[in-house]
């Protein structure tokens, strides 16, 4: 009976060791490049952005918004929205845009 908890105890530590080592942080310059492709037609993204649409927020109007979290934009990029186009973001991609965002915080 000892052995067989000493197993799941080194498959536990394991799992959670090599599980944080896989994750891939979020790139926000990657995103930041993504932003400017297909989000700059109607959002502004950037501070020298010259063009946008007068409906919809800058994002650095969004990431200073009281609630905002990087997660919560990543999980709205997601799932489909009646107001913006359908983008076929991975979810590396909206973590990505994400993170871009959360830069953009003061």
């Amino acid at each position: 009976m000892r052995a067989v908890f000493w197993h799941i105890l080194v498959l536990v530590v394991a799992a959670a060791t090599f599980g944080r080592s896989w994750a891939v942080a979020a790139d926000a310059d990657h995103g930041g490049e993504l932003a400017k492709r297909w989000c700059a037609t109607c959002h502004l993204v950037e501070a020298g952005q010259k063009q946008a649409s007068a409906d919809v927020p800058p994002f650095a109007a969004v990431a200073g918004k009281s609630d905002f979290t990087p997660e919560k934009i990543a999980s709205f990029l997601l799932e489909p929205h009646p107001k913006m186009p359908k983008f076929p973001l991975s979810r590396g991609e909206a973590a990505d845009i994400a993170a871009y965002i959360a830069a953009l915080r003061k």
